[in-house]
């Protein structure tokens, strides 16, 4: 009986709270809160030019681990655009994000310098190929890296990433999808400090509490 209401008295727990959040990346994102998938862009990104923003929506508990998997537009691994004619260049990235508690309507997360990352696809090495009539890997140069173990988790050590880099929108040349949002002017755009060879991004920041 002492068991019985022993347990009977112990507190239940906290129910997981509700969060929205409002991303726009050039060209496109992915989110992980720890492991769990929430959603990523609408817009492939095999598609040319796509500034969308997105908004999703997830249920979960302090501390948030976010996790977005950040991708400038290529059409292949020499991290060239347009490759062939006569606008064929070497991209730009940019990305911006709030996650707003829908109950407090507070926003407790933003993308800052505060968010780490860590580059698994870099090219050209040789900016010079841009003028090249037959890019190649073997001529651009490229750095491509499999996803670390795990990376998604709680506990999982990012001190040798880099911190993000913060943009203006002039600098990003955000356009279209940006102007959807009202940023809360604690949420910056951000890249690594290569805007244009760093293509594929993993990037991750956790919120311990709101």
């Amino acid at each position: 009986m002492a068991g019985a209401f022993l347990a009977a008295s112990l507190p239940f727990a906290a129910a997981a709270g509700s969060f929205k959040a409002e991303v726009w990346a050039d060209n496109w994102f992915s989110l992980h809160v720890g492991e769990r998938f929430v959603g990523e862009d609408s817009v492939p990104i095999t598609t040319e030019r796509s500034f969308n923003s997105e908004t999703l929506r997830f249920d979960a508990d302090y501390p948030l681990v976010l996790n977005f998997t950040i991708k400038d537009f290529k059409q292949n691994d020499t991290g060239l655009e347009y490759i062939g004619s006569a606008r064929q260049q070497i991209g730009d990235g940019g990305f911006i994000m709030q996650v707003t508690d829908t109950a407090t309507q507070k926003v407790v997360a933003v993308s800052d310098s505060a968010v780490k990352c860590e580059v698994i696809h870099k090219a050209p090495l040789v900016p010079s190929c841009v003028s090249s009539s037959d890019p190649s890997v073997a001529s651009c140069g490229a750095t491509i890296s499999e996803e670390p173990a795990n990376w998604k988790a709680a506990g999982f050590d990012t001190s040798a990433w880099d911190n993000a880099t913060v943009y203006s929108a002039a600098d990003i040349g955000a356009k279209q999808g940006y102007f959807d949002v009202t940023w809360d002017p604690a949420a910056r755009l951000i890249w690594t400090s290569d805007l244009k060879a760093d293509n594929t991004l993993l990037c991750k920041l956790t919120v311990n509490a709101p």
